[in-house]
């Protein structure tokens, strides 16, 4: 009797594979994500000969999984992207109208805490640009790089994935290819504009540029596109000679641009939709970041703080 279920939801992953990539226009990775959280619920129904009736029945399996998971010493974050998966499995389910009712939303998601991410003030970000040594030939190509993710918070992906055909600069604005294949434009500084432009008169324009790598913005000196690693390796290297004390990475400048926009006072949606956010949530964490870094600024710097703190 549990053949038939076990098909029937192999049948459904399928489709819900076929769903992520082509309606949802998912990377491969994500995708496999999703799968290999669906597929570890189905190995837990296959070990405990436990059929799913795709109702609201199912609350009590699914419960049983996850406490499952919990047993096995699995980390709150991964319980949290498995139910995640679950999650988008039985919407997707709704969806396309194979369910009446969706289980799935009485799960908890595990307490996670909060994790802030690290941020650099405009002063370090300052000292890292300064400790560029403009005097080399990958000068102003490095100082570009920084400029670029910090003035349009960019991740890693999308500033090597940077085209000369991307960029927009008599309208102050770039073409930005984020996840899932997703296009969204992102505003420019002039500052920025400056560097890029600098860099590619004094560095790109002089350069053997191989003929699949011509309208890629930033290129090694083999004429080549630059791999995450290099710009890793670029950042952690100018962070070192900046005396920076902080693990930064070139995330680093994403969190530093999305906090420094909302400590100015910009519109959260306006946030969200610059960063490439699917969800509001996950932009949300840079109010809470502001927050405690308004907090730590008035224990650090008022007086009435100054006087309760030599109190003690």
């Amino acid at each position: 009797m549990n053949k038939p279920i076990k098909m029937k939801i192999q049948d459904e992953v399928e489709s819900f594979k076929a769903f992520l990539k082509i309606e949802k226009s998912l990377a491969n990775n994500s995708i496999e994500s999703y799968i290999s959280d669906i597929e570890k619920l189905i190995s837990f129904i296959e070990l405990h000969n436990i059929e799913l009736t795709f109702s609201q029945n199912d609350i009590s399996v699914l419960k049983d999984f996850i406490e499952d998971l919990n047993k096995t010493g699995i980390s709150a974050r991964s319980q949290a992207r498995i139910i995640s998966g679950i999650r988008a499995f039985y919407k997707y389910l709704l969806v396309t109208d194979q369910i009446d009712t969706d289980p799935s939303k009485l799960l908890e998601m595990p307490n996670l805490g909060t994790k802030l991410p690290i941020f650099l003030s405009v002063e370090e970000v300052d000292q890292i640009k300064n400790a560029i040594d403009l005097s080399k030939p990958e000068g102003h190509r490095n100082k570009a790089i920084i400029e670029t993710l910090y003035s349009c918070g960019l991740r890693v992906s999308e500033l090597i994935s940077l085209k000369l055909t991307d960029l927009f600069f008599d309208l102050d604005f770039i073409k930005v290819l984020g996840k899932g294949n997703k296009e969204r434009l992102v505003p420019i500084s002039q500052k920025a504009k400056d560097e890029i432009e600098l860099y590619i008169q004094s560095y790109r324009n002089h350069i053997f540029i191989h003929k699949e790598f011509e309208n890629f913005l930033f290129l090694n000196r083999r004429g080549k596109k630059l791999t995450r690693v290099m710009i890793f390796h670029i950042v952690k290297k100018l962070a070192e000679l900046a005396e920076i004390n902080k693990n930064i990475s070139p995330h680093t400048f994403r969190h530093s641009f999305a906090t420094h926009l909302v400590d100015g006072g910009a519109d959260l949606r306006a946030v969200q939709e610059m960063l490439g956010h699917e969800s509001i949530i996950t932009t949300e964490i840079y109010t809470h970041l502001s927050n405690d870094y308004l907090k730590q600024t008035i224990m650090d710097f008022h007086p009435r703080s100054k006087l309760n703190k030599s109190k003690l």
